[in-house]
């Protein structure tokens, strides 16, 4: 699949950085090209650029099964490798513009990165919400980033929008945000720590993906009873975080006896990557790596 409207905008990207000033244009540019295509963007005095890791559908037998998605995530730029992870650094923004402007830099950057390459045919893409934009955004959420899609003419219907862990009092807001989102007609995807919470927000909400926290979780009758609840109003899981084989198994255990496909992303199978065919040749093969891995990131994709 190829997206003619995003092709001339690389194209008037690549002109531009290619035009004999490159350094001046890099300078003043808020987005533009590297050497290898990828897309870059600035904040203050850093450079950003994205790296995606993919959901998996759980084979109940081999453990990691076909990517069915890639999530977006902001890392400084290097040439040499897939940069580091930017900690927090949405919570350090000076001031809520400035915060709007940095997550619609990112979101923008990882759609950009995403629907160039070719194996973005085959998933979805999923994007967070900074808590911290739920608050800031007081207008319609989601209308900023309609617009950009519509004018490079990608799949607003392949884009997830995940949402942050919401607190009981902040109920309300999360309504609020989700309304506007489906009015942009978005996909959408709640976060929650544990089973009991992501049960608790099933009766709250409607969304189309429920991302669970994978560490630790149980193979007992509550968590059965809530994919099967799941499953019957056609709500996909996916188990994020998965770090150790001993949760894998558990995840296994569950994929065997519940009518629900179940999915699930994890250091465990994948480190994030720039590129999306870096993760052909992994599909199907046993996991590797279960304990000693490093702290699971903080996602600054789309709002």
């Amino acid at each position: 699949m190829t997206f003619p409207a995003l092709e001339q905008y690389l194209a008037r990207l690549h002109s531009v950085n290619h035009g004999g000033a490159h350094a001046e244009v890099r300078s003043d540019c808020r987005v533009w090209l590297d050497a290898d295509g990828r897309a870059q963007g600035r904040y203050f005095n850093t450079t950003l650029t994205s790296v995606f890791q993919p959901v998996r559908l759980i084979d109940a037998l081999a453990g990691n099964g076909a990517v069915i998605g890639y999530e977006g995530f902001a890392h400084s730029y290097s040439s040499s490798d897939n940069g580091l992870y930017l900690w927090k650094l949405l919570d350090h923004a000076a001031s809520d513009d400035e915060s709007i402007e940095l997550d619609r830099l990112c979101r923008m950057l990882h759609s950009i990165n995403f629907y160039r390459q070719a194996e973005a045919a085959a998933g979805d893409l999923y994007l967070s919400v900074h808590a911290r934009l739920l608050a800031a955004v007081d207008s319609n959420h989601g209308m900023a980033f309609r617009r950009i899609l519509n004018l490079l003419e990608l799949p607003h219907e392949k884009i997830v929008l995940q949402l942050p862990t919401i607190t009981e009092n902040q109920g309300w807001l999360l309504n609020y945000v989700l309304d506007n989102y489906r009015r942009n007609h978005f996909r959408l995807a709640v976060n929650a720590d544990d089973v009991a919470q992501a049960a608790a927000l099933l009766e709250k909400v409607r969304p189309d993906v429920i991302k669970i926290d994978a560490r630790g979780v149980t193979h007992d009758e509550h968590t059965t009873r809530f994919l099967e609840q799941c499953a019957a109003r056609g709500i996909q899981v996916i188990f994020k975080r998965l770090e150790k084989a001993r949760d894998l198994e558990v995840l296994q255990q569950l994929a065997r006896i519940v009518t629900l496909p179940l999915h699930a992303q994890g250091f465990l199978w994948d480190l994030p990557q720039a590129a999306l065919h870096a993760f052909a040749a992994s599909a199907g093969t046993p996991p590797a790596q279960p304990d000693g891995l490093p702290a699971t990131s903080v996602d600054l994709g789309g709002a």
